[in-house]
């Protein structure tokens, strides 16, 4: 495998990490892609950024991003306390299975242990449509707690 960098994205990279969720998000949902398109990402990828309301780490190769995951802080009271969740992890096709998606989860673990965060979470797409997401997670020691479910309020 070709050396693979692993980087913390800052906001100047904003559009390099909304360039990968837009993938991951048109990947998951190609119906929906006027939806997707009309999101404006990049503006929503640089305010979270810049707030540090969530935090990024870079897959990259010879400089070009190849892979993206996002972390926020959630905290309950099931969990311990404050705690980190996976919010989006994508791999470009052509570099799955070279243990990308491995590398951004211990970067992701990392940062969970340098900001003290008691566990990672993790929402999963559905097992019956892409059973590989749940063996990926369970190879990286995640274990199953429920689906989760979204209501939109706003």
């Amino acid at each position: 495998m070709p050396n693979i960098e692993i980087v913390e994205a800052s906001a100047n990279e904003f559009s390099d990490v909304s360039v990968q969720v837009t993938n991951l998000l048109l990947e998951l949902e190609p119906d929906a892609s006027k939806e997707i398109k009309d999101m404006d990402l990049p503006s929503i990828a640089l305010n979270l950024l810049s707030s540090s309301k969530i935090y990024a780490f870079l897959a990259k190769r010879n400089g070009k991003t190849i892979g993206v995951i996002t972390l926020h802080e959630c905290a309950a009271i099931y969990a311990g306390g404050v705690f980190g969740e996976i919010s989006e992890l994508y791999v470009n096709p052509e570099y799955r299975s070279c243990n990308i998606g491995k590398s951004l989860v211990n970067f992701a673990v990392k940062k969970a242990q340098e900001l003290g965060w008691s566990r990672l979470e993790v929402g999963m797409p559905s097992v019956q449509e892409w059973p590989r997401t749940l063996q990926f997670y369970e190879r990286n020691g995640f274990k199953g707690s429920g689906t989760r479910l979204r209501l939109l309020v706003a």
